[in-house]
């Protein structure tokens, strides 16, 4: 089975589940490519970590997320990119992408030639760092002559670049499936505001949280990053919103083009950026996701 992980930030952690799922059901993963948080998951898959990193991002609650995140505030960007990967590097050493135990692929984007760059080789962080590098959240990456950012920006789901046998079932995880109906979603404890879908910056334990200091800061930040409120303060929330559209019609045409054997879709509104301390939530989405898509293939 020839596997695509598509981009689409926290929502990423959904790839574990499913990656679990579909190995349980007895189905053997022969390739892997991904872009952007497809590219940090498969490669882990493709290495055979996907384990311990799914043991680690468990451990993690929003405070801990928030000590990973390396705030620069210089022009290009809020985010280095850096500690998160120094951290995993401390329980999975890194390894050359044509060493690893499955053929693995990995795509970001070339912003000044307008053109996808393919790692296929050299270190597995040097190709993650540069495929998570949302343009104004996180540095780009020098790269040669140019700069390298996010693999969603041209390719967020990269049918394309898989390594795939003549037998192999083609199976992409699709991070831009159909949003989750209004309804259940209001069903969810917490939502960025504290009123819905279990992503609470707003509120904690029903309380409200201080806004001056640092819950100030992390509240404005949030606010900024997660939510795509065209009201809140700063640019990230206005380029994510913006760019959202044109992403998701690009999996959506990218997964008509090349008709892989099952596509499991997981709903595009069920993360922001940086839910990770919901991995427990996301994996069990990812898995439930497979089954469905089982299901209707057999």
């Amino acid at each position: 089975m020839a596997l695509v992980l598509s981009s689409g930030g926290a929502k990423g952690i959904a790839h574990i589940g499913a990656i679990e799922e579909l190995e349980r059901q007895g189905f053997n993963i022969t390739s892997v490519s991904g872009s952007s948080i497809g590219t940090v998951i498969g490669g882990l898959c493709a290495m055979g970590k996907l384990r311990q990193y799914s043991d680690w991002v468990k451990s993690l609650d929003r405070l801990a997320i928030w000590g990973l995140l390396d705030f620069t505030f210089t022009s290009n960007g809020l985010l280095k990119g850096e500690r998160i990967f120094d951290k995993m590097k401390t329980f999975i050493p890194d390894v050359n992408i044509e060493d690893m135990d499955k053929p693995f692929t990995a795509v970001a984007t070339d912003i000044l030639n307008e053109r996808e760059v393919v790692f296929d080789h050299g270190s597995y962080y040097k190709a993650a760092r540069a495929s998570i590098a949302i343009p104004g959240m996180f540095t780009p990456v020098r790269y040669k002559d140019t700069f390298l950012v996010d693999g969603g920006i041209l390719n967020p789901v990269p049918i394309e670049h898989v390594k795939r046998n003549p037998d192999d079932l083609l199976v992409v995880v699709n991070l831009y499936g159909e949003k989750l109906p209004k309804a259940e979603k209001s069903g969810n404890a917490n939502d960025s505001n504290g009123n819905g879908n279990g992503n609470g910056h707003g509120k904690e334990h029903g309380k409200e949280q201080p806004k001056n200091g640092l819950n100030g800061l992390r509240s404005t930040l949030s606010n900024l990053i997660d939510t795509g409120d065209k009201r809140s303060l700063g640019y990230i929330s206005l380029l994510s919103t913006s760019s959202a559209a044109m992403i998701h019609k690009m999996a959506r045409i990218n997964i008509e083009r090349f008709q892989p054997d099952m596509v499991i879709d997981i709903p595009a509104d069920t993360a922001n950026t940086f839910d990770f301390h919901r991995a427990d939530e996301l994996i069990k989405i990812g898995s439930d996701a497979a089954k469905r898509a089982i299901s209707e293939l057999v």
